[in-house]
């Protein structure tokens, strides 16, 4: 791997050898530093979201786990 830094970006160049899932798992972190890198929430006020979000995905699928 090479990673080279210039004025306004990073350019990281991986072997062709790498499995695209590693990729695409690099790519979502860096795609999540850069989405929350500017952020002031709380760690609680994360985790409140986060729990929303889980009970929200619950409450849409959760037909399709438990059939009455």
């Amino acid at each position: 791997m090479v990673i080279e830094r210039t004025d306004n970006e990073i350019i990281v160049r991986i072997p062709s050898y790498v499995g695209v899932e590693n990729v695409q798992r690099f790519i979502d972190l860096i795609q999540w530093n850069e989405a929350t890198a500017k952020s002031q929430a709380t760690q609680e006020e994360i985790n409140e979201i986060a729990g929303e979000a889980k009970k929200g995905w619950w409450e849409a699928n959760r037909n399709r786990f438990i059939h009455s």
